[in-house]
């Protein structure tokens, strides 16, 4: 053996492991979420993840007159929808450096003019727009200046209302006609690895009937050899003669098999629900704080075989979907979440209470009575993401703060906020966030009175 090699393996022979996580239980209640999803459709691409074929991604236009109809889903929009996006460029093989273009086509088959309204409008790259960095696991975040990865920056955005000035307030379409709704590179030349993503998410609303399709397409060659993005009427052809991209994810679990390791897949189609409103009450028509050393937590998030014991699943069911892609959108990327909390303390005694955004292991029954942790929590990421919170403070002055959080597996996290409720005290919190890609589900808010 080289005396290098022999030196690095002595090294770290003698080199002590680091030290196991250890398991912490937190007995207590999970509750189901009161409230429910909307019925507002989202346009969900998100499948494949990874593209290296180009051809459709997500296409809800009728498949009368294609090419391959099974490539198309037949769902028309109308009104209010929303529109997520979420895709991955990689060089294949690695010297095919070609950028490829996301394109999103919005198609007005009526006899009318119909404009689609822009209302919010985010997209970025993870290179160079908001690589993936270490931050602290919490951080005020006022400007939205802190993110890690596009889609915590996308929702940053979305979550302050916010449209980037690259569209317009609506697009106009004529009868009969197309336009394009995005046409934006994913670039990978410049990078090592050659591999880059991008998030988008838009909230639109229209006063006709539209279909909409996303596609993947390397960029064209102009006579010099440099690249163009692809145009209209490219991206129509594609449209018409294309099967679906590839490669294909992972094929999913069937909903009804419950045992053996299940398989969630990536989501292609379209969703029923884009924000989740709840008022947070017990019987008394108020949240009654939990008795001093108590806490109990709502959950956030859950999805098949990740109940966390209250057997609500939260997925936005698919009205229409790839046979080959996810049964349901679990996770619920871009949905929002808008919770009001109307904390009562009915004791005789100030209380302290304090609210909590929690990553607890994830498990469908609690097999603990409780909630577990980790201490030190695992490696892996499981959120990274902005939250909002509205409430009055202990002095009566209203706050509204952007809290940036990144969470590993079985994180306990620091108190959002911490309230001193005197006697028999109403107080309201208002918090807000959309749950980003790049997030593992599910997740708990937790309210805890202090001992």
């Amino acid at each position: 053996m080289h005396i290098l090699a022999m030196l690095s393996t002595l090294w770290l022979s003698q080199t002590p492991p680091p030290p196991q996580p250890q398991e912490i239980v937190v007995p207590q209640q999970v509750r189901p979420l009161p409230g429910q999803l909307d019925t507002v459709p989202m346009f969900n691409s998100n499948s494949p993840e990874v593209v290296q074929k180009e051809g459709i991604l997500l296409s809800t236009f009728p498949p009368t007159g294609r090419n391959i109809p099974s490539a198309h889903l037949n769902f028309p929009f109308q009104g209010r929808f929303d529109l997520f996006a979420h895709h991955i460029a990689k060089a294949d093989p690695p010297e095919n450096l070609r950028t490829l273009y996301l394109g999103v086509i919005v198609h007005n088959p009526t006899r009318q003019t119909v404009t689609v309204d822009i209302l919010q409008a985010a997209s970025y790259l993870s290179q160079p727009d908001a690589p993936f960095i270490q931050l602290p696991p919490q951080q005020e975040n006022p400007t939205g200046s802190i993110y890690a990865g596009p889609g915590d920056r996308v929702m940053n955005d979305i979550l302050r209302g916010q449209r980037q000035s690259e569209w317009p307030a609506q697009l106009v379409i004529g009868a009969g006609e197309s336009q394009m709704l995005i046409n934006h590179p994913i670039p990978v030349s410049t990078l090592t690895p050659p591999l880059n993503g991008r998030s988008t998410f838009m909230r639109l609303r229209s006063t006709g009937t539209v279909y909409l399709a996303s596609m993947g397409m390397f960029a064209r060659l102009n006579p010099d050899g440099s690249e163009r993005p692809p145009n209209l009427q490219e991206w129509q052809q594609l449209l018409q003669t294309s099967d679906v991209a590839g490669p294909r994810d992972k094929i999913p679990t069937p909903p009804e098999q419950t045992t053996g390791p299940i398989i969630y897949s990536r989501v292609a189609g379209v969703q029923r629900g884009s924000v989740w409103r709840a008022q947070l009450t017990d019987s008394t028509g108020n949240l009654s704080i939990p008795e001093p050393g108590q806490a109990f937590s709502y959950a956030l998030s859950t999805l098949l075989r990740g109940r966390m014991g209250t057997n609500q699943n939260q997925s936005a069911p698919l009205l229409v979907r790839y046979p080959d892609t996810a049964y349901e959108a679990h996770g619920n990327y871009g949905v929002q979440y808008s919770l009001t909390l109307p904390l009562l303390n009915p004791t005789t005694r100030t209380q302290t209470v304090r609210l909590a955004f929690q990553t607890a292991i994830k498990e469908d029954q609690l097999s603990k009575n409780g909630l577990r942790f980790l201490e030190p929590p695992g490696p892996q990421t499981f959120f990274r993401g902005t939250v909002r919170l509205r409430y009055n403070d202990d002095q009566g002055r209203p706050q509204t703060r952007y809290i940036h959080l990144v969470q590993r597996r079985g994180q306990q996290s620091e108190p959002l906020v911490e309230l001193a409720m005197t006697p028999a005290s109403r107080r309201l919190v208002q918090i807000d966030f959309l749950y980003p890609p790049d997030a593992t589900p599910p997740q708990v808010l937790t309210i805890n009175t202090q001992p």
